[in-house]
């Protein structure tokens, strides 16, 4: 049986058999037999690699972190995660200067970062994922948005569906109008300002399949 830690760019954590690209946590979020019984115990939600230095985990030990899993980078940044400043320590210094150039901070440091991305991402009694409205032609690459059937990545001028296994075949992104951004506006700005995500590899064959 598939454990449920897989987040979705809803946020949400669901049970499917795929482990996708990176791991991450939100805290202790399981209980003694693996049942999710929380979203989150703390501020600092991150996107971590799989594989660091040797280390050994076991999935969902009692006392220890829950580990989640997102299918790309994209996914887990729409979610509210931010890179690792331990495991990813580059793309973590990356995401903080584009942080920077998009004005969110002159010298962002994590608590800071994870402060502003708490309010951004989550309403505070309910922990009901914000959704933001935003032009179409605004929206940077690595961008989510929620679409009538589910979420979709931004990607050039397509819509690449969001599946849990990988992006289904493109739609044409909008040219006028507004979006329903899942992706918190303080990322939405890092990626204007030059973050680039990594993103799963049925991005790049769905955008090219049109």
């Amino acid at each position: 049986m598939a454990r449920q830690n897989r987040v979705t760019p809803e946020g949400q954590i669901i049970a499917v058999p795929t482990r996708g690209m990176f791991m991450g946590n939100r805290g202790i979020l399981h209980d003694a037999e693996g049942r999710i019984v929380t979203p989150f115990r703390l501020r600092a939600w991150i996107c971590c690699l799989t594989s660091f230095k040797g280390r050994q985990r076991k999935v969902m030990s009692p006392g220890h972190y829950t580990e989640l899993f997102f299918l790309d980078e994209a996914t887990a940044l729409a979610a509210g995660h931010r890179p690792c400043a331990e495991c990813r320590r580059a793309d973590y210094n990356r995401f903080r200067a584009a942080w920077a150039r998009a004005r969110l901070g002159d010298d962002p440091r994590a608590p800071e970062i994870d402060r502003m991305l708490h309010t951004a991402r989550i309403r505070p009694r309910t922990h009901e994922k914000l959704v933001h409205r935003a032009p179409w032609q605004g929206l940077p690459d690595g961008a989510m948005v929620r679409l009538t059937n589910g979420p979709a990545l931004v990607l050039g001028p397509h819509l690449l569906p969001w599946t849990a296994g990988g992006y289904a075949a493109a739609l044409p992104r909008p040219g006028t109008g507004d979006a329903a951004v899942l992706t918190p506006a303080p990322i939405v700005a890092t990626l204007s300002a030059g973050y680039a995500p990594e993103l799963h590899s049925s991005a790049g064959a769905m955008s090219q399949s049109r």
